[in-house]
């Protein structure tokens, strides 16, 4: 296995090397860009507020008359998630999204 820079690189695909003995895997490797990076972290910030939203419209259709959907709280989830959206958008290095 090749060693690979933390959140900076990842393997890719392999070789058999034949010519030694015992034969040898050959990992290749490859620098991950930088909206690679920003597509993961969107993806998560897009799964956090799904579930803050799902979690309210499961409350108008679960056993309990009392609960009930939460606008505010689905607002307020809406937006920590446009800023961190935004944040992820204005990254622009490895650096950057390291921050995040």
């Amino acid at each position: 296995m090749p060693d690979l820079v933390a959140n900076r690189e990842i393997m890719t695909t392999h070789q058999i090397d034949i010519d030694v003995e015992p034969a040898q895997i050959v990992w290749s490797k490859r620098e991950l860009e930088v909206d690679e990076r920003k597509d993961g972290l969107r993806a998560q910030a897009k799964a956090e507020f799904k579930a803050v939203v799902d979690a309210e419209v499961a409350k108008e259709t679960d056993q309990y008359p009392e609960t009930q959907y939460d606008a505010a709280v689905v607002d307020a989830a809406r937006v920590v998630f446009e800023a961190r959206m935004d944040d992820i958008a204005a990254a622009t290095t490895h650096e950057a999204v390291d921050a995040l």
